[in-house]
């Protein structure tokens, strides 16, 4: 009867090391999702980076329009990878507002004119307090906005060719 005991010590060792190795084929997500989706913007007004575009507020959001805000940086390199697509969302109606985190207007002008411009509006987050608000944590990052200013879906990471159909189809469904 005591010769089982012998084995414990061994099938617990087997265990631990069998959990070990199962969290490690495993990756965790690692996305940190926006506690907001579902909820209203938070209360906000960046200035504008840009003279000749408008700058940000969350009041703006009220206005019975569904629309995108697209948090970027010129020194963001997936920011440049997404630029088609954002210039396909605009072509497809979706409007979108820009949020430019740790950056300089000298700057952003020239990431628009290599990249192209797709937004009517770009404020500026020197600390990025809004992108902390918003429950963003990197660039990019994108958050549909119902007319009456609730996030309704939060983009994780660039916006790849086929996430384009689905991001217009949340926007009209945001009406």
């Amino acid at each position: 009867m005591k010769r089982w005991l012998f084995w414990v010590p061994l099938l617990v060792f087997v265990l631990v090391i069998g959990l070990a190795a199962g969290g490690l084929f495993r990756p965790a997500d690692r996305a940190v999702k926006s506690a907001l989706v579902g909820k209203a913007l938070p209360n906000f007004t960046l200035p504008a980076i840009l003279p000749d575009k408008p700058a940000l507020a969350s009041a703006s959001f009220n206005d019975g329009q569904p629309r995108l805000i697209n948090v970027f940086a010129s020194w963001c390199v997936p920011c440049a990878a997404e630029a088609p697509q954002l210039a396909k969302l605009k072509q497809a109606g979706v409007r979108i507002q820009g949020i430019a985190i740790r950056d300089t207007g000298p700057a952003i002008k020239e990431f628009l004119s290599r990249n192209g411009d797709p937004y009517e509006a770009i404020g500026s987050d020197p600390e990025s307090s809004v992108q902390f608000a918003l429950g963003s944590s990197g660039v990019p990052e994108s958050f549909v906005i119902d007319g009456r200013g609730k996030i309704v879906l939060q983009h994780i990471g660039d916006i790849r060719a086929e996430d384009v159909p689905s991001i217009i189809a949340a926007v009209r469904g945001a009406r």
